[in-house]
């Protein structure tokens, strides 16, 4: 971790520890998107386990907190200041102030130039060096293919497209770059293409190569998927990045992951098609209006309620989210915020259906399959480790008016 977030606090009456980290936890939630949901920073290493020291005195609570962050220092003080924006914990008006961020760096960071003028003082004695003559030798021995442009449309692309036996397609210049920085030649960009792919491409397809398309983990990666089947590429295999993930992101470990589960064609494409048959069977026909989910080459025909299709078009940009029981019948209008409290408040099986103008994370899933709600339909969908296997989850994009 780089810093130790510290500060104290005073609540006006008799709390535990738990009481203190769920209401940091309650409070800070969506504040500023599921890119700082403290849980997920926590899911990710970005953040440690928070520590709370708590005392009693005269029918009130007061303490110190500690939040380890391995964030920046502009995303570590907006932690901070998030924290001090908690006021209550459990019924009772509180008062957060941060103490101190503490670069707990500083010292191993002395420690390390110490040494760093030691081992530059002993080597200067050894033997004299031109320090640019050491910086190209380690550049050439760590170096990777370098980026080229192929074909008459100028595409980003690896050196060893044209003479590898394999032949690695995803969507953008960065994936590239990615890509060869663990060593992968063999690859090429369509660019982002949504409605034309690249000639360049297509002919390179029908080369006696193995051809994988290596896809970003989102609802682009099965746009461009879609597109160059329709363009006639030949595809052999297909590999997902993980969900929520793009390819240029991925580390090299996840690189081969990815590529070591990669399917054929037609089992990817049964895969889907079973999917999306599990999804229209849970849908409940009321006052039907056909809408369609898109697929990979095939679009399947499901149905919604209408007042359920009239109100997903009004929820982009309000922050808010509806409940529906088992018919379809409305339970409540809630703000995105309060989705979490609200469900663990209602018994199971009450809330069946949920649309919402806000991001599918793990913790709402995971509540979500406690609960038996059978679908969530949300703005996006975060980073999600595991799926619930009796929740369906659809983003607003998926879904398309006939």
């Amino acid at each position: 971790m780089k810093y130790d977030i510290k500060l104290r606090f005073e609540v006006e009456g008799i709390v535990e520890k738990t009481d203190v980290i769920g209401a940091i936890f309650g409070q800070t939630e969506n504040l500023f998107g599921d890119e700082f949901d403290l849980r997920e920073l926590q899911d990710k290493g970005r953040l440690g386990r928070i520590i709370v020291e708590i005392r009693t005195k005269g029918g009130k609570s007061e303490g110190e907190i500690i939040i380890p962050s391995n964030l920046d220092r502009i995303e570590t003080a907006l932690i901070a200041a998030m924290v001090e924006s908690v006021d209550k914990v459990g019924p009772y008006n509180s008062k957060f102030e941060l103490i101190e961020i503490e670069d707990i760096r500083a010292e191993k960071l002395k420690k390390i130039i110490e040494r760093a003028k030691g081992i530059l003082s002993s080597w200067s004695k050894e033997k004299s060096l031109d320090i640019k003559e050491v910086i190209n030798e380690i550049s050439s021995a760590v170096k990777v293919g370098e980026i080229t442009e192929y074909g008459p449309e100028r595409l980003p692309a690896g050196p060893d497209v044209d003479k590898d036996p394999n032949l690695i397609i995803v969507e953008g210049r960065a994936d590239v770059i990615n890509l060869l920085r663990y060593g992968y030649k063999n690859v090429i960009a369509v660019e982002g293409a949504t409605s034309r792919i690249p000639e360049t491409v297509v002919s390179l397809s029908k080369m006696k190569k193995t051809v994988i398309a290596f896809l970003d983990g989102d609802h682009g990666g099965d746009l461009i998927l879609k597109e160059l089947l329709s363009n006639n590429v030949k595809i052999d295999f297909v590999a997902r990045a993980p969900v929520g993930r793009e390819v240029e992101e991925l580390t090299g470990k996840e690189i081969a992951k990815a590529l070591s589960n990669m399917m054929p064609l037609t089992q990817y494409l049964k895969k889907i098609q079973e999917a999306e048959q599990a999804i229209a069977k849970n849908v409940i026909a009321k006052e039907e209006k056909p809408i369609q989910l898109e697929a990979t080459q095939q679009l399947v025909q499901i149905t919604l309620p209408q007042n359920v299709l009239e109100e997903i078009k009004k929820l982009p940009g309000t922050l808010e989210g509806v409940l529906y029981d088992n018919n379809w019948n409305l339970i409540e209008k809630v703000q995105v915020r309060d989705i979490i409290a609200k469900l663990e408040a209602y018994e199971d099986n009450k809330v069946a259906y949920i649309v919402f103008d806000g991001v599918i994370t793990q913790r709402l899933l995971d509540l979500a399959s406690q609960k038996n709600i059978k679908m969530i339909i949300g703005a996006r969908i975060g980073g999600i480790n595991k799926r619930p296997q009796n929740v369906d989850i659809l983003t607003f994009t998926d879904i398309i008016s006939s």
